[in-house]
């Protein structure tokens, strides 16, 4: 990971956003778009789903980030036929990788222990999968700058 998107990434934090929304953000800055209202949304996955500690917020917003380039959005689209594919890749991916380290894919698992975990796996765990979903998009034809259908 480069070391803009590492500092971007916290600066992203410093500003109090979670691991969900700023995998979304890294993404939308890559297409040179912005959505709040998206952002916003993605709140949600934060914390493994609310904050209940399910599953992992980077895993669940990298899955996100890949239906925002493969994804139906309007009546007249399809889901791209990599869509699910991708994600599936990524789960196998973050299963093999941290769900094996650190014995789970469940937030709360990973971040057990308290506040040092969450300060270094986290943003780990987030960089890791931006680079994957970003692996995945170009491996399966996908420019990153996204669409021009905007």
């Amino acid at each position: 990971m480069d070391d803009f998107t590492l500092g971007r990434m916290k600066e992203l934090k410093q500003q109090g956003f979670y691991c969900s929304q700023i995998l979304m953000i890294l993404g939308m800055e890559l297409q040179g778009r912005e959505n709040p209202d998206l952002i916003r949304a993605m709140q949600g996955l934060a914390g493994g789903l609310g904050f209940s500690g399910e599953t992992c917020g980077a895993l669940t917003g990298g899955a996100c980030l890949l239906a925002l380039y493969a994804g139906k959005g309007r009546p007249n689209e399809e889901e791209h036929q990599y869509l699910n594919p991708m994600i599936l890749d990524l789960v196998d991916w973050f299963k093999e990788g941290y769900g094996k380290d650190y014995g789970s894919i469940r937030c709360e698992d990973i971040t057990t222990g308290g506040r040092q975990n969450l300060s270094t796996r986290c943003p780990t765990m987030v960089a890791g999968t931006f680079q994957k979903v970003k692996e995945l998009l170009v491996e399966n034809g996908f420019d990153l700058a996204g669409p021009d259908d905007d």
